[in-house]
């Protein structure tokens, strides 16, 4: 990855509370690859196309990343982490508005990559929609949610280190996911089930240390 022009700012803003209904995940997805039509494409562009669906929405962008072939490109998740990372660090503690250091907001990849790693990943999004709703919502809520908020932030610390562990940034991705759709569309068994792929990721590197 890239960095853009380095003057400009590093903050972005996102209100926490909106009063429009959540995006679809599909939706999500449709706005990132519509960001990404130009050549190249920041952070900072990406997250201003979704930014006012809420921090669970954004926090959908960098896990939805990493469970893409753009998994592979050096860094990528390193960065993507990161921002996992401080979007649920902010959610934990209560922010409104979103920041981002410019380092991040900053860095550039090629747009049709983004837009195809992303259109890949568009039809299991449209299955997951499909099964989306209401349900469980005790676990959606304060101060239940603060739980899986919790976990997306260590996911999202421990996701530089998974840079050499093959395929195990996707699996853990991919939980963030689920917890970030379910905070999204305030479906409780969507978030239970983001804990499965973690107990996956904790076993496949248990076996990849015991080998070592």
């Amino acid at each position: 990855m890239h960095s853009s022009d380095p003057t400009q700012t590093g903050l972005t803003r996102t209100t926490a509370k909106i009063a429009s209904p959540a995006p679809s995940l599909v939706e999500i997805i449709d706005q990132v690859v519509h960001a990404a039509a130009a050549k190249r494409v920041s952070v900072r562009e990406i997250l201003r196309a979704i930014g006012g669906a809420g921090f669970a929405a954004i926090l959908l962008m960098p896990a939805l990343a990493v469970t893409t072939p753009l998994s592979g490109i050096p860094m990528l998740s390193t960065v993507m982490g990161t921002i996992i990372f401080l979007v649920a660090l902010q959610m934990l503690t209560g922010r409104e508005n979103l920041w981002l250091p410019r380092w991040i907001l900053n860095q550039q990849v090629n747009g049709d990559l983004v837009a195809r790693a992303f259109n890949y990943v568009r039809r299991p999004a449209a299955w997951l929609d499909d099964r989306t709703n209401k349900r469980l919502v005790l676990f959606a809520r304060k101060p239940l949610v603060s739980l899986p908020q919790l976990v997306c932030l260590c996911s999202g610390a421990v996701m530089p280190l998974l840079e050499f562990v093959p395929f195990s940034s996707s699996i853990v991705g991919f939980s963030v996911a689920l917890f970030a759709l379910g905070m999204l569309a305030r479906d409780g068994m969507i978030i239970l089930l983001g804990f499965l792929p973690l107990g996956f990721t904790l076993a496949l590197l248990s076996t990849a240390f015991s080998q070592s």
